[in-house]
């Protein structure tokens, strides 16, 4: 089975390649955030949750405007087939962190 990129792959993939290396923080902050939530003993896990969905809605509001930032320079047809792309590559790469941009089209 051939599996055919559509015209936004190269583009979301450098995209994504720079949110990776310009928000290593953020990520890593979310990766010990969870852990930490995960780890923790029942009564503070309520606590520790909140402040890793916090981290979260940052990183899905960070690629949200890298997202519409782009899409805003596009035609509306184009565009739409530009989120999807994004929201596809999104899923795949930071699956857990792509609720923020998964359903807004």
């Amino acid at each position: 089975m051939i599996l055919r990129r559509g015209r936004f792959h190269e583009l979301v993939q450098r995209q994504l390649d720079l949110f990776e290396e310009d928000e290593a923080e953020l990520l890593e902050d979310a990766h010990e955030a969870d852990a930490a939530w995960t780890n923790a003993a029942a009564e503070v896990t309520e606590e520790l949750y909140g402040d890793y969905q916090l981290v979260v809605d940052a990183i899905g509001e960070r690629l949200y405007e890298i997202r519409e930032s782009y899409a805003r320079s596009l035609d509306d047809p184009t565009a739409r087939e530009y989120r999807i792309a994004f929201n596809r590559a999104v899923e795949t790469r930071f699956g857990r962190y792509a609720t923020f941009v998964d359903g807004d089209l």
